[in-house]
C-alpha cells in the first residue's frame, strides 16, 4: 500500500518543481499578506477606492490598446507614466498621511516609550471625564453649541496655534463659560491635553463625506472632519437640538446618552493606562 501510494505520487509530481520552503518564507507570506489586507481595507474606506476603480479602467484601455496595437495611444500612455506616479502621490496625499499616522499609532510602537517622559501627566483624571459629561450635558439643556477636541496619542499641535492659548484646568463650570453665547471664545473648539485645556476657539479642518446628513451643520462636519485626520476624541454639542453626538476614527454617532458618552471616555482613558502598565523604557530602566 505504501508502495503504491509512493509510485502514486511519484508519477504525478515527475517533472514538476516543488520548492523547498522554510519557516522564514511562511512567515513572509503572512506578512505579505497582512500588509495587502491592510491595504485593501484602507483603500476600501477612503476615497481611494473611486480612484483606483478609475485607475483599473485606465490600465484596462491602456490593455485594449496594446493588444490592438494602437501605436499613438502606447506611446502616450508610457510617456506619462512618471507623471502619473507623481500625480497619484499628490491625489492620494490625504490618505497616505493618514495611513502612516494610522500605522503609528499601533500598539506596536506606543508600548515602547523612548522619548516622551510627560506621557504619564497626559491622562484625564475621572474628574476631568466627569466635568466634560456635565458640561456637555449641562450645554445640552440649553441648546449651547459646543465643540470639544479630546487628545490622545497624536499631538494637535498645529490646531491649537489657530485658537487662543488658555493651560487652564478643565471643569464643567470653565466649559460651560467658554461657550457661552456672545463671549469672545465660544466661536470654535476647545482642545484638551490631559486635565488641562490647552486651546479655544480653535479651527478645525472640515471633513469632505459627502455622505454626512445635510441636517447637521459647521460644527459636525467640523467634528468629524478631525476625527478623520488624527485619533482624538471630537464631542458636539448642537446648538438647534441639544443632543450630544461624538466623531473618533472618522465615524459621527449622533444622540450619545450620557452614560454613552462617559464609557466612551472611559475607554480611552483606560486604553492609555494599558500601554502604561505594559512596559516603558526610560533611563536604562524597565517596568511592567
Amino acid at each position: 500500500m505504501i508502495d503504491w501510494l509512493k509510485n502514486f505520487i511519484d508519477n504525478y509530481t515527475e517533472g514538476m518543481y516543488l520548492p523547498n520552503v522554510q519557516i522564514k518564507d511562511v512567515v513572509e507570506i503572512l506578512i505579505i499578506t497582512v500588509i495587502l489586507y491592510e491595504i485593501m481595507l484602507w483603500i476600501k474606506n477612503t476615497k481611494a477606492w473611486m480612484l483606483l476603480r478609475g485607475i483599473i479602467m485606465l490600465g484596462a484601455f491602456i490593455l485594449l490598446a496594446w493588444i490592438f496595437q494602437m501605436h499613438t495611444i502606447l506611446y502616450l500612455a508610457a510617456q506619462s507614466i512618471n507623471v502619473l506616479a507623481i500625480a497619484a502621490i499628490v491625489v492620494f496625499q490625504p490618505e497616505l498621511r493618514r495611513a502612516l499616522e494610522k500605522l503609528g499609532e499601533k500598539n506596536l510602537l506606543s508600548n515602547i516609550n523612548l522619548f516622551d517622559k510627560s506621557r504619564e501627566n497626559e491622562r484625564f483624571s475621572d474628574m476631568t471625564a466627569d466635568s466634560i459629561v456635565s458640561a456637555c450635558y449641562a450645554m445640552g439643556n440649553v441648546c449651547t453649541g459646543a465643540l470639544i477636541v479630546v487628545e490622545q496619542a497624536i499631538r494637535l499641535n498645529e490646531y491649537e496655534m489657530t485658537g487662543i492659548e488658555l493651560d487652564c484646568k478643565v471643569s464643567s463650570q470653565v466649559l460651560i463659560n467658554i461657550f457661552e453665547h456672545n463671549t469672545p471664545l465660544h466661536d470654535g473648539a476647545v482642545i484638551i491635553r490631559g486635565d488641562r485645556i490647552t486651546s479655544a476657539t480653535c479651527y478645525l479642518p472640515l471633513s469632505d463625506n459627502m455622505s454626512i446628513s445635510k441636517d447637521l451643520g459647521t460644527r459636525h462636519r467640523a467634528a468629524l472632519g478631525m476625527s478623520e485626520v488624527c485619533d482624538a476624541l471630537v464631542i458636539v454639542v448642537s446648538e438647534e437640538t441639544g443632543l450630544v453626538s461624538v466623531a473618533m476614527g472618522g465615524n459621527l454617532t449622533r444622540g450619545v446618552k450620557r452614560e454613552e458618552l462617559r464609557e466612551k471616555l472611559s475607554q480611552i482613558q483606560y486604553r492609555n493606562t494599558e500601554t502604561k502598565r505594559r512596559f516603558t523604557i526610560r533611563k536604562g530602566w524597565r517596568r511592567k
